[in-house]
């Protein structure tokens, strides 16, 4: 779930915290449950944490930020995730703080996250070089199909960077996520190479993901200057297996094959935090 789209109320955020490329702040949280110290609650004070627990993850709370998504992640990792997107960093941090604060916080082990900003990359191709890339190809620019892609390809690309700055989460249940950098290494220094060679690169890597349009839906965010990795991927899928075959067959573009470097990979599924509860054992039991 996430709030109903509708154009976000900035008055009360200080303009010096909202991002000035017009995009929200964005964190990925991963927690796991202490069961020794969720064996030590009575069973009224761990009904009563649930409850805390599944207020500060509704999506459709007070203070919720304008995006809230929870999963239960697979594997020893973590037990759970959650995604937060707002323009106020301070209202997506709140999510963290309430899930610490709640009355299952002392039985929560908070495991890793990811800060970082949604913007519009500067390797999207504006409509004039899809234009001149259609030429470079061999097509007419006088014809009536160039002036049709050109007008469709802008057309879209306003939907496109509208969901690359604030997205809305995909209506598919499996998702994950990883950071990642490009490389800085003797011969396989992506900084080094001209904006044009980085930009070839990056069209046939998006022609990659393109394949997988239906299937699967991507987000990158940005964790320059935020943190220890330089962008975060998001994936959320159709159905697990893509999750997959995407990553497979986009690791071999160069962009990836030579130039990336891969964090953790954190596997999930959507989730409310009572299906949360549940899935671990800590309630409805």
């Amino acid at each position: 779930m996430q709030r109903p789209a509708h154009k976000p109320n900035t008055e009360s955020i200080p303009p010096s915290l909202i991002p000035a490329g017009g995009g929200w702040h964005c964190s990925h949280l991963y927690y796991s449950f202490d069961r020794a110290a969720v064996a030590r609650l009575t069973s009224d004070e761990r009904a009563a944490g649930s409850r805390d627990l599944a207020a500060a993850l509704d999506p459709i709370g007070g203070d919720a930020p304008l995006r809230l998504q929870s999963t239960i992640t697979s594997g020893q990792k973590a037990d759970f995730g959650v995604m937060a997107l707002d323009p106020d960093p301070l209202k997506v941090d709140r999510v963290h703080q309430r899930i610490m604060a709640s009355r299952l916080g002392p039985a929560i082990v908070p495991r890793w996250s990811f800060v970082s900003v949604t913007e519009i990359s500067e390797y999207v191709q504006s409509p004039e070089h899809f234009g001149a890339r259609l030429v470079a190809e061999g097509m007419d620019a006088n014809s009536a199909e160039y002036h049709a892609r050109v007008k469709g390809y802008g057309d879209r690309l306003v939907g496109m960077n509208h969901q690359r700055l604030t997205p809305d989460f995909p209506a598919y249940p499996a998702t994950c996520f990883y950071p990642m950098n490009k490389k800085r290494k003797v011969g396989e220094n992506w900084f080094t190479l001209s904006k044009e060679e980085r930009g070839e690169l990056m069209i046939e890597h998006a022609r990659s993901g393109m394949a997988f349009a239906g299937k699967v839906s991507q987000l990158i965010t940005v964790g320059l200057g935020f943190e220890d990795w330089e962008w975060g991927v998001t994936l959320w899928a159709a159905n697990p297996e893509y999750l997959k075959d995407i990553v497979y067959r986009m690791r071999f573009d160069e962009a990836s094959a030579r130039y990336a470097e891969f964090g953790p990979f954190y596997t999930g599924y959507v989730a409310s935090a009572d299906d949360i509860l549940k899935h671990c054992f800590i309630a409805g039991q």
